[in-house]
């Protein structure tokens, strides 16, 4: 399973960047699917989880209401809409895969590469 992720770059507070990230050597609708970020000096977390069916959604309280995660199965990719952005989201995104949901929140089997989102004030 690779996933590939793109779509980082600087931002000034209160702008908007879509993250994407594309999904290969897996059936893609069997798959969980889900951001965290990981920022200078702090540990890895959680920031949204998408089902397969994308039935089900989850997002960190940090971000609810301003990101917004889908998924386009024809094109194999997952999406982050980052919306009303603050220079604490600052961080290396990562996209992440799992065939169980509650696992693609917590540990992920597969990892793509991250992608550097900074928000500058």
């Amino acid at each position: 399973v690779q996933l590939q992720a793109c779509g980082g770059g600087l931002v000034q507070a209160g702008g908007s960047l879509r993250l994407s990230c594309a999904v290969s050597g897996v059936t893609f609708s069997g798959y969980a699917l889900g951001w965290f970020r990981q920022a200078p000096g702090k540990e890895r977390e959680f920031v949204a989880a998408l089902s397969w069916s994308a039935g089900n959604t989850d997002y960190a309280d940090s971000v609810k209401g301003r990101f917004t995660i889908s998924r386009d199965s024809a094109k194999n990719t997952v999406y982050l809409q980052m919306n009303s952005l603050k220079p604490e989201d600052t961080a290396v995104y990562y996209c992440a895969a799992d065939w169980r949901y509650y696992s693609v929140i917590t540990t992920p089997r597969y990892w793509g590469q991250g992608t550097l989102v900074t928000v500058s004030s």
